[in-house]
């Protein structure tokens, strides 16, 4: 049976945690590669309260993400993701996104520096998929 574009959807966000976000600063977009996680459609990325992006994102939350090519040619899938950000204070996500790959910019869950970014997606879209027109994926 065929996936729908939202179970594809769904799929990619499950398996690729790395894609690039850009935010815009001085007028400009200014992307950077990010790691995600995902409840469902929301995102969910950790920074430091000292970096640019906090500080363009508290004058433009708006925010364009890539995520899920793979590289292994055309036809991959991908989504393009717009979307809002805004500065999470769940408590329960700092411990559920930590891990030791984070120790070499923050002490653990609980450092005052460590922002989560909660990403609320206006519009997706499903792309390359077998050669097929990009889908919009209804939320």
């Amino acid at each position: 049976m065929a996936k729908t574009a939202k179970e594809e959807a769904l799929k990619i966000l499950d398996k690729n945690m790395v894609g690039t976000m850009a935010t815009v600063q001085h007028n400009k977009p200014h992307s950077r590669y990010m790691t995600f996680f995902n409840d469902n459609f929301t995102l969910y990325t950790v920074t430091s309260k000292k970096t640019h992006k906090a500080e363009e994102l508290k004058l433009n939350p708006n925010t364009h993400i890539l995520l899920g090519y793979d590289g292994h040619g055309l036809g991959d899938s991908f989504l393009e993701i717009e979307g809002t950000v805004i500065e999470s204070d769940d408590e329960a996500m700092k411990e559920k996104v930590w891990n030791k790959a984070l120790k070499g910019w923050f002490e653990g869950p609980e450092d005052p520096d460590l922002l989560i970014l909660k990403v609320t997606p206006t519009k997706i879209r499903l792309m390359n998929t077998k050669g097929e027109e990009p889908q919009v994926i209804e939320l």
